[in-house]
């Protein structure tokens, strides 16, 4: 009888050697192909673009337009990243083998929200298009349903045709306090630096120096100054991925605040 137990047990450590041998495979194939593993669920209307205001802590309005179309998504820190993860895209995917209403297929979504309640390392909380979205055709209802499942993702550069890098202005700036919402930041998504050069009041012609402007919440820059700055201003972004684009006096000096300022330049 020992010999019994002994040889089943045997088998089940052997067993589950072998699985773990496939899932440990699985896992370095799908790290190889640039694949991660996460968790994802979704928020808002079943065919919504997330926040009821098609807006998000990043500081996008009308994601529900192009060009969000409504695939976007709330990222837990990692993705977030206090806000330097905003506008970043990512391709997100759900297996059959994870549930029988998903189709393999990768779609692409922006980061535009915060998750604040993360259930795993890596937690894209999506809207309820981008969540359908995964689904085999006819099925999206039935994914919605599943709640929370095991998704993979990867970065991937964002596609912001016929759109340069945009600056909005902010309610509450002054000639002491300036604040800019910066999005549509080409192939790369992402801004992790905003820099802003005065002009001159003596010669008019830009200062050549920049000046470090910080996060004041999602995708929004500030300056606060003891003196009042000088228009028009030039500003300088750079990118995650270390590009830098420089918008030469595109905030001119008779600027007003809730008031876009596209540029002339793009990452690409």
């Amino acid at each position: 009888m020992a010999s019994v137990v002994s040889s089943s047990s045997s088998s089940k450590v052997a067993a589950l050697a072998a699985l773990l041998i496939v899932l440990a495979t699985y896992g370095a194939r799908c790290e190889a192909a640039g694949w991660l593993p996460a968790k994802a669920t979704w928020y808002g209307a079943p065919n919504g673009a997330g926040p009821d205001d098609n807006g998000g802590a990043c500081g996008f309005k009308h994601t529900n337009q192009y060009p969000y179309m409504s695939m976007t998504s709330c990222g837990n820190e990692p993705l977030f990243k206090d806000g330097k993860g905003c506008g970043a895209c990512y391709q997100i995917r759900c297996l059959n083998s994870t549930h029988d209403a998903c189709s393999g297929r990768a779609h692409r979504v922006i980061i535009t929200d915060m998750n604040y309640y993360p259930v795993s390392k890596y937690h894209f909380d999506l809207s309820g298009t981008a969540f359908g979205a995964m689904a085999r055709t006819g099925l999206n209802d039935k994914l919605r349903h599943a709640g929370i499942i095991d998704i993979q993702f990867r970065r991937v550069p964002c596609n912001y045709k016929g759109l340069n890098v945009n600056f909005r202005v902010q309610v509450g700036s002054n000639p002491n306090y300036f604040a800019v919402l910066v999005q549509y930041a080409g192939k790369d998504g992402a801004v992790v630096q905003l820099d802003l050069m005065e002009t001159s009041k003596a010669t008019g012609k830009p200062t050549g120096v920049w000046t470090p402007m910080r996060v004041s919440w999602g995708a929004v820059w500030r300056l606060d100054t003891k003196r009042p700055l000088q228009p028009p201003f030039s500003l300088r972004a750079r990118s995650d991925s270390g590009k830098t684009v420089v918008a030469s006096n595109v905030i001119p000096a008779d600027w007003k605040p809730l008031t876009d300022y596209p540029s002339s330049v793009q990452f690409h």
